[in-house]
């Protein structure tokens, strides 16, 4: 986690500076010069410090609760992740049910992960997602 927090602040600093270098740049030079592509260095620095893609994170955490229940439990998590993702509109619903899913390997939401003023969106937020998850785990794609 302590990696990951000292890579996102990094990236995040070699970012600000390419952007205030560029600004200083651009007041210094014609408005009339091509744009230029970022430095083999700086390409090799963000290269290095990707983050994790969130779904391939999601379904890394929630494959190991699947496994014994289906054939293709990567598939599966895939699947609810992709469904979620596209059906809950709201950040704290979604980010609290993909967590439940990541968690248990099923949909579920904890009221404590959802702020106290969406906690009566839950319900629906269940019933939004009932179909869509029958299908990713009875009807997977062929």
């Amino acid at each position: 986690m302590l990696l990951r927090i000292g890579s996102a602040a990094i990236l995040a600093f070699t970012l600000v500076m390419g952007a205030a270098q560029a600004q200083v740049a651009q007041l210094q030079t014609p408005q009339l010069q091509a744009p230029q592509l970022p430095s083999p260095q700086l390409q090799r620095v963000r290269s290095l410090l990707k983050m994790p893609d969130p779904r391939g994170e999601f379904v890394r955490l929630c494959a190991p609760h699947m496994v014994g229940r289906w054939a293709h439990p990567e598939s599966v998590c895939g699947c609810l992740h992709d469904y979620a993702a596209a059906t809950v509109e709201d950040t704290d619903l979604r980010e609290a049910l993909l967590r439940g899913i990541s968690e248990t390997g099923v949909p579920t939401i904890e009221a404590d992960w959802v702020p106290p003023s969406k906690q009566s969106q839950i319900g629906p937020t269940f019933t939004k997602i009932a179909k869509p998850t029958l299908q990713c785990m009875f009807e997977p794609a062929s």
